[in-house]
């Protein structure tokens, strides 16, 4: 018995063939929907020359390019700031002073609860800051709030065992959190770090909406000139798969640094010698 067999039979021929058909017939299905998608775009216009030709000037470029460049400005800054807030907080959420943690608690359940639109919105128009600061403030509050909650539970998640292990040698509580609770959750937390370090790269387009010149911004900005006959259609076929690449390489960075991780001295199994003859005792004879 192979090892994909172990929890399941394996199927039958009648089996196989009825899992080919039913391959076969999603793929004609996919193939169908994304024939009848080109034929709309293709009857509306959308490949029409008029409508691509904004991007062959230089000027739509560079807007393009500065807008990407802002976009990634405003994404590391949000990504560094909230990381470092998400720690602060769950180490107050992990504090055992009832004052400290209830006050971390509260921070971080209310910008857990409240819209990213709603901070970013108050921020700029309530306390009058510039649109850069009010995008980053905005989401390093909820993403660091978001992160915490990460933080915490992947600290929870390691076996209560290496804790009062750490605790046995005489660490104090500051080096079982650096040295053994923060290593080992750190492979838990991993996904779920990405996975909200990608949303707040998506978030990034909301900067807009506060006039903030990003690269959502220069699309709308080329999207709505009447001079190209707005060409909507094409400027999201051309933005789009830019915020794909983007998460993607994100995601590829994430899994790049768990494959380095594992392989790590420090995680790696040691291999060790087996006990051999052991040196005969003072005044033993035996072995004479």
């Amino acid at each position: 018995m192979t090892a994909t067999a172990v929890l399941y039979d394996a199927p039958g021929p009648r089996t196989v063939r009825r899992h080919r058909l039913y391959g076969v017939i999603a793929t004609l299905v996919l193939l169908a929907l994304i024939a009848w998608v080109i034929y709309l775009l293709v009857d509306t216009g959308q490949f029409a020359y008029r409508k691509w030709m904004p991007f062959e000037y230089v000027g739509i470029q560079e807007l393009l390019l500065r807008g990407l460049a802002n976009t990634l400005k405003a994404f590391g800054l949000a990504a560094v700031l909230s990381l470092a807030l998400g720690g602060v907080l769950a180490a107050g959420r992990l504090s055992d002073h009832r004052p400290v943690r209830w006050l971390a608690t509260l921070v971080v359940e209310f910008f857990r609860a409240m819209p990213v639109l709603v901070m970013i919105f108050f921020v700029f128009v309530a306390l009058k800051v510039q649109p850069l600061p009010a995008l980053v403030t905005g989401l390093t509050l909820y993403n660091g709030s978001v992160l915490a909650e990460v933080f915490r539970a992947g600290v929870a998640a390691v076996d209560r065992g290496q804790r009062e292990a750490a605790y046995s040698l005489g660490l104090r509580k500051t080096q079982v959190m650096a040295y053994v609770l923060v290593p080992q959750g750190v492979r838990a937390m991993l996904p779920a770090i990405i996975s909200q370090l990608v949303v707040a790269l998506k978030d990034t387009s909301l900067g807009f909406l506060i006039t903030y010149e990003e690269f959502l911004h220069a699309g709308k900005l080329i999207a709505s000139n009447l001079d190209y006959d707005l060409p909507f259609i094409p400027v999201v076929m051309v933005i789009s798969p830019v915020y794909i690449g983007m998460c993607m390489l994100l995601s590829w960075c994430a899994n790049w640094v768990a494959k380095r991780q594992r392989r790590s001295v420090k995680t790696e199994k040691v291999h060790v010698a087996l006990p051999g003859p052991a040196a005969p005792l003072p005044g033993d004879t035996r072995g004479t």
